[in-house]
């Protein structure tokens, strides 16, 4: 197997000194998955939704990142299952990248407002709590003597907050939203003279039209697009066509990173799973025989009270 020394992923992650932002974790099937980014989503689903996804990035190539996310969410009210009801959510992310393994803990809740008939505007607040630690066995130290290496604090943990907004009808959704406020330095030599990485905000928007081709097929253009101040403005866009309430195929495209493609079966009313493989455009999948994409694997399990089956199981494709 080709390796890649995991030294190439500490400068590329830690840039001394000038190192303007660390990425949060990145997700080809974040509609499924969104309550991750945008507190705002939780609850609006109307149903108890649980939300399993593994991400395996650069197959092949060690030290790669590696990402599990656990989610949970679910409307409030006198025990209603009901979309136009305060939500509730809970998950879990872990993200390795070589030598970082990151936690990250979040507690979501939104209010709904009725704007129309149809659609509902949706606010939300994030409590999180991030949790880093550095393994430098796993690095290939070329200095020994190396400050970072000896005068440094390897585990860390990051309160936060965020906010959202989530906009949706029957057929159209937009939300806008930054999972942390608060910016911060962290794995700092005990002098602070050096500094190894330093935590910035991201925001979010994604938005999205579900178009009825006919009874039995939907058609849905969907674009995500993050912003870190200090780094590239990335966007996915995608089209996806979902047949017979049943199967999901579509493609994807990362601006100036990946080809994706996505595929989903509603297995039951209560049960879908999903898949999806992206391959590089960049230099590290251009002409790279060692490294063969990366997949994701998703699992959704979804309850509804009986009296509101009918309006569950008509579901939006968001």
């Amino acid at each position: 197997m080709y390796k890649i020394s995991i030294c190439i992923f500490y400068v590329v992650l830690f840039v001394v000194e000038i190192s303007h932002s660390q990425q949060d974790a990145q997700y080809t099937q974040y509609m499924y998955n969104t309550v991750t980014i945008n507190p705002a989503y939780a609850g609006s689903r109307g149903t108890l939704s649980f939300v399993g996804l593994h991400r395996s990035q650069w197959i092949r190539i060690e030290g790669a990142p590696l990402t599990q996310t656990f989610s949970v969410n679910l409307p409030l009210g006198s025990l209603r299952f009901m979309e136009d009801a305060p939500g509730l959510g809970l998950s879990v992310v872990n993200d390795n990248i070589g030598p970082l393994q990151e936690t990250h803990l979040n507690i979501d809740y939104s209010y709904p407002i009725a704007i129309s008939d149809e659609g509902i505007l949706r606010f939300g607040l994030k409590l999180s709590g991030q949790f880093l630690s550095l393994d430098l066995n796993k690095l290939n130290a070329f200095n020994v003597a190396d400050p970072v290496f000896f005068n440094s604090d390897n585990n860390d943990f990051i309160p936060n907050v965020g906010v959202g907004l989530y906009y949706y009808d029957t057929h159209f959704y937009a939300g806008l939203s930054t999972p942390g406020l608060l910016s911060r330095n962290y794995f700092k030599t005990d002098d602070d003279a050096l500094l190894i990485s330093k935590e910035r905000m991201h925001y979010y928007f994604i938005t999205g039209y579900v178009f009825n081709m006919s009874r039995r097929l939907k058609f849905k253009p969907a674009l995500l697009s993050k912003m870190v101040f200090g780094s590239p403005l990335q966007a996915d866009v995608s089209a996806s066509f979902k047949y017979d309430e049943k199967l999901i195929l579509g493609l994807a495209y990362r601006w100036s990173a990946a080809v994706s493609a996505l595929a989903g079966f509603q297995v039951s009313k209560s049960v879908m799973i999903g898949f999806s493989y992206d391959m590089e455009t960049t230099a590290i999948g251009n002409g790279n025989e060692f490294n063969h994409g990366s997949y994701e694997l998703l699992l959704r399990f979804e309850l509804a009270k009986k009296g509101n089956l009918r309006r569950q199981w008509n579901p939006r494709f968001f």
